[in-house]
């Protein structure tokens, strides 16, 4: 039984790597522009009208929110991109050729999206803190939903990226899908605002323990308990890696 390839998982993170390196201006530039526009827009407008929330500044309140925001998109998009690329040129064949296990290839893929990921984040909290003044009360739990939110759903955007036939259909998830989720899961207010049946009706929307859990890590609070937030990550995980698991398995969109 051979061991687990090494070389080979390290060339195609390498790759990706690279890959973001030669876009590192636009990769950091537009995460700064973005938060520094949203800080404007509801940090200011919104949050000369509303001071407080759950007793957190308004400003601080919205930084777990938006990072979050830009983590979902970002980790679905890389993920995507990097799996339905090798499609859409016709060298898919060499990666499943290659000495490589399935499971050394996302490893590999869904490992340098993740990155990605967590460097965009990281970049906006940095920039956050021109803003406002920050502070994280459990560091540790921060960091460990940043890896895992970044991990979950580039795992969710390698599905997206095999099950895609356009660029188009990329796209669908992350702007039409996700986006709206996020703006709707609390990332800028808590739905203890909302009356029922509304607040009843967000708890189905699986952002919700996303930003609740990482908002948590922040501030101390969030809208839904950190044990049913890690409870969703476990269980997301879970589904996209038997999904995976599944495709690999038949050649779903893989294999002519």
């Amino acid at each position: 039984m051979r061991g687990i390839n090494h070389h080979g998982m390290w060339a195609i993170y390498r790759t990706e790597m690279q890959r973001a390196w030669r876009t590192v201006w636009q990769s950091i530039a537009t995460p700064v522009i973005t938060t520094a526009l949203y800080f404007v827009v509801f940090g200011a407008a919104i949050g000369s009208h509303m001071q407080q929330m759950g007793g957190v500044d308004y400003g601080a309140f919205i930084v777990p929110g938006l990072m979050m925001l830009t983590i979902l998109t970002q980790s679905i998009s890389n993920a995507s991109i990097a799996i339905y690329f090798p499609k859409f040129t016709g060298t898919l064949f060499e990666i499943l050729s290659a000495p490589l296990s399935a499971f050394e290839a996302v490893i590999a893929y869904v490992g340098a999206a993740a990155t990605k990921s967590v460097g965009i984040g990281l970049i906006i909290l940095l920039t956050a803190t021109f803003f406002v003044d920050l502070q994280i009360r459990h560091p540790f739990w921060m960091l460990a939903f940043l890896v895992i939110t970044s991990v979950a759903f580039s795992l969710f955007g390698f599905i997206i990226g095999i099950w895609a036939r356009s660029f188009e259909q990329l796209a669908i998830i992350p702007s039409l899908v996700m986006t709206p989720l996020t703006f709707l899961g609390g990332a800028f207010y808590s739905i203890d605002m909302l009356a029922q049946p509304w607040r009843t009706i967000s708890l189905f929307n699986p952002v919700v323990y996303l930003v609740s859990g990482f908002r948590w890590s922040f501030h101390g609070v969030g809208d839904v308990s950190v044990a049913a937030s890690l409870a969703f990550m476990a269980g997301f995980m879970a589904i996209c890696l038997r999904i995976l698991w599944w495709m690999f398995r038949t050649g779903y969109r893989l294999k002519p």
